[in-house]
């Protein structure tokens, strides 16, 4: 198997295996009374726990590193608080309010947000291609939202308010950890992220009651925290090693098809036709990111004087 298949195959592994635990979490809140709250402590804590151990035997000198300088530190516990912490949280609580391929959809205005920031932050104006990509996803979320029709909403304001969090969750998830990542090893500084955000939610494991759950809700439980975090960070990450970032995100978009696919197969979600053309041109936005617009505009230049 060579670099690039092995790279496509660990990012859409990783990406499928994200979408499934959104999958699993709306089943969990459909049909048991598990808190959104305790889901997440457990997830990030257990999630965390495991990662960083693998982190300490794998680079330790990163982990001591990472904990025990200063400015290490405050950037770590910016991102585990106000990255994290704050994305897995509002996600569930998207996913809970509406469902999983809905919440992994308004997930992706993650671009957006982040074009839009880093035009106001630099003061310079957004590319022709950032600009057309805003367009595209500000259309897709009306259709996904409205149904088309002005008068309609076809989310609840609860829905919609955790979903645009979440995206904006998102971005900060994206943007804060940076600075720690041009220096650090990404499965450490996530593993400690998660680790710090668990610990941060730990309180809430004695104080909300332990739901009743069957034997099939408790493997689901341990899929969301081993398959759908432990194992999607890890594969996700280890593609980076073999193919470009931009490949990697446009392969992420399995994460909202395998959540829509399970969601409408097995929990019988129904999605209107709006919601699905909302859904793609949403979706298309990172794929538009990806283009290397220059390069292909070089092209078709050059082939044309060719001709």
């Amino acid at each position: 198997m060579n670099r690039q298949t092995k790279g496509v195959l660990l990012a859409a592994g990783g990406a499928s295996l994200w979408g499934g635990s959104g999958a699993a979490a709306q089943y969990l809140f459909s049909t048991t009374t598990i808190s959104t709250t305790w889901l997440v402590a457990v997830r990030l804590l257990t999630a965390g726990i495991l990662l960083t151990a693998i982190s300490i035997i794998r680079a330790p000198q990163q982990v001591r590193a990472l904990t025990h300088r200063r400015r290490n530190l405050g950037y770590l516990l910016a991102f585990a608080i106000l990255g994290m912490l704050n994305s897995q949280l509002t996600y569930f609580l998207a996913v809970k309010f509406s469902n999983a391929p809905t919440a992994t959809v308004i997930q992706y205005l993650q671009p957006v947000i982040i074009i839009i920031w880093l035009a106001l932050s630099q003061r310079q104006w957004p590319r022709r291609i950032d600009c057309i990509s805003i367009a595209i996803a500000l259309v897709g979320t009306f259709y996904l939202v409205t149904g088309g029709h002005l008068n309609t909403l076809t989310l609840t304001p609860t829905a919609l308010f955790w979903g645009l969090w979440c995206a904006g969750a998102a971005a900060l998830y994206t943007l804060l950890p940076r600075p720690l990542l041009e220096h650090y090893d990404a499965l450490a500084v996530c593993g400690l992220a998660m680790l710090v955000s668990g610990i941060i939610l730990t309180p809430f494991l004695f104080t909300i009651p332990t739901p009743h759950l069957s034997s099939g809700d408790w493997w689901l439980v341990g899929y969301i925290v081993v398959g759908g975090t432990m194992f999607s960070y890890t594969m996700f990450l280890q593609s980076i090693r073999y193919i470009s970032p931009s490949v990697t995100g446009i392969l992420s978009a399995f994460e909202p098809l395998v959540a829509t696919l399970l969601a409408v197969t097995l929990l019988g979600t129904w999605m209107t036709p709006a919601a699905v053309v909302g859904s793609l041109l949403i979706l298309l936005t990172p794929f538009l990111q990806a283009i290397p617009l220059q390069k292909v505009l070089a092209l078709f230049t050059r082939q044309k004087h060719h001709h």
